[in-house]
């Protein structure tokens, strides 16, 4: 399968004395929590746009973290750890948006870790087909009207969380195919399913959102790249 297509000329790195942060640009989806977040650190219109030296170093890492994409990474220049993973995987259904990933992620067609070190742990991945950066979202479902709330009808093992690695391939035409311990919060917060397998609708046609119902065959789904 091949990688997401984010070349280094898309990478560019802000220099702060304690941290470095860096942005690679075909990941971001423009949430805004960077932009939204208190203080100067990352401000619309300005050369730089991030500015790490404003803020403390806690607090520029705070705000990368928040970044839902992994578009966001830094880099600690004073010792201290770099980025870890929670302590359980979630997938969040967004609502007529692409799924949340974070935890300790291990995503087939990722870019190289020293492209894009934030979707080791924080990542946005199609769920309505569209995207051109599969399986990444690039807000394709917008313009496409990809219609879907994030409800969440199955169960599955709703047990205590596990810990470990979520692997997550891609059927070729076919859903994303997770393995590993995770949890699917519905859009509403609701912490609906839990599990180790799933298969999860990128072609954006399945009646049983965000799992795969094999619709992906009558809609005549390709995912380019696969």
């Amino acid at each position: 399968m091949a990688n997401a297509q984010t070349p280094k000329k898309h990478l560019k790195t802000y220099p702060g004395a304690s941290v470095d942060v860096t942005w690679n640009k075909p990941l971001c989806i423009h949430v805004g929590e960077c932009g939204r977040a208190e203080g100067e650190l990352f401000t619309a219109g300005h050369d730089p746009w991030c500015t790490p030296d404003v803020s403390s170093a806690e607090d520029v890492v705070d705000v990368v973290l928040r970044c839902p994409t992994g578009a966001l990474s830094y880099t600690r220049k004073d010792g201290a750890p770099g980025e870890t993973a929670p302590a359980h995987n979630r997938v969040t259904v967004s609502n007529h948006g692409p799924l949340y990933l974070t935890g300790d992620l291990a995503i087939g067609g990722a870019p190289s870790e020293d492209e894009a070190p934030g979707v080791r742990f924080r990542a946005a991945l199609c769920r309505c087909g569209l995207s051109k950066n599969k399986p990444f979202c690039d807000n394709a479902h917008e313009e496409g009207g990809f219609r879907d709330r994030g409800a969440v009808g199955k169960r599955g093992e709703l047990g205590e969380p596990g810990t470990g690695t979520l692997t997550v391939s891609r059927a070729e035409n076919g859903p994303l195919l997770l393995s590993g311990p995770f949890s699917i919060v519905a859009s509403s917060g609701r912490v609906a399913f839990r599990g180790q397998k799933a298969a999860l609708c990128r072609c954006g046609s399945s009646k049983n959102k965000p799992f795969c119902d094999g619709a992906h065959r009558s809609a005549g789904f390709v995912a380019d790249g696969d």
